[in-house]
């Protein structure tokens, strides 16, 4: 397998230099890496530019509502357990408008890796401050510059039980392709924050801002990420702006594990139409009169 094998030949309709691009084809090689047949493996994404991801690769795909590919995504996995299923959105996907399904996401910890592409503001509705805006940015929605406080997602994700959190930027494409390796390879939810700068609505944080800013996890002096605790510290100093494996957890159980789904056939091979005996089963519980 390489990495064409994973492009249906649709040419991507994003500003030349978006850091979409690079996030793509690093899907792509990862996938080609770890050998992913391409019947075996889902992408489902949200609205916005970030949305568009599902529609270039030659896999199963799923172009979602805004804010809403990560419950697509669960029902996808939870459908068909076999699948190596990935989710990708935008920083308004994933921390605004989807901010509770990527909360329950982490916490129910369902075998599926989220991609967010994370570029500061909103590229679909022209250039409005996102929920990870930094203060004083200025946008067409803030001509005086952002005042709101900006989402911390590490912080979030491992407050909220991550088992896997990492961090990319779309200019580092070996490192990305690593990365989406390790979180697809991880039993439970991955969540991997990209660095993917929007060259068109974001003047200030662009790819030479993020490269005198963004630090790796060697350099910020976190070389164990089963370290919670060194793991929020340095997130903390580095003001989120690090590179790399931050958390990872293993052993922890799945959803899928949690509700004994891993042993059972994958839905769609279950029959829609259930007997009558097991029908009565099933609704007997809810019935009043014992």
């Amino acid at each position: 397998m390489n990495m064409k094998d994973y492009s249906n030949g649709v040419h991507p309709t994003w500003c030349p230099g978006c850091g979409d691009f690079s996030v793509l084809r690093s899907i792509q090689l990862a996938a080609a890496h770890l050998e992913i047949p391409r019947e075996k493996m889902a992408v489902v994404s949200g609205i916005g530019c970030s949305g568009r991801i599902s529609g270039y690769m030659n896999t199963y795909g799923f172009h979602s509502v805004h804010g809403r590919s990560l419950p697509v995504a669960q029902s996808v996995k939870l459908s068909n357990k076999d699948l190596t299923v990935v989710a990708a959105g935008g920083d308004g996907d994933a921390y605004a408008i989807g901010m509770s399904h990527t909360l329950h996401a982490i916490r129910r910890n369902v075998n599926i890796t989220y991609l967010v592409m994370n570029n500061q503001v909103y590229g679909l509705t022209k250039g409005h401050t996102s929920p990870v805006s930094q203060v004083g940015l200025k946008t067409k929605s803030a001509p005086e510059g952002a005042q709101d406080t900006p989402v911390h997602p590490g912080l979030l994700a491992l407050g909220a039980g991550a088992s896997f959190y990492a961090q990319g930027f779309s200019a580092e494409q070996e490192e990305l392709v690593e990365l989406i390796k390790a979180g697809i390879d991880h039993k439970g939810f991955s969540l991997i924050n990209i660095f993917s700068p929007c060259i068109t609505y974001n003047k200030t944080n662009t790819y030479d801002w993020f490269r005198k800013h963004l630090v790796t996890c060697e350099q910020a002096g976190h070389d164990d990420p089963e370290n919670l605790t060194s793991a929020l510290s340095v997130l903390q100093e580095t003001q989120g702006l690090m590179r790399g494996i931050i958390f990872r957890k293993t052993g922890e159980p799945t959803f899928e594990e949690n509700h004994h789904l891993a042993n059972n056939p994958p839905m769609i091979e279950v029959p829609l139409e259930p007997t009558a005996e097991k029908f009565q089963r099933w609704t007997a519980r809810f019935r009043l009169d014992g």
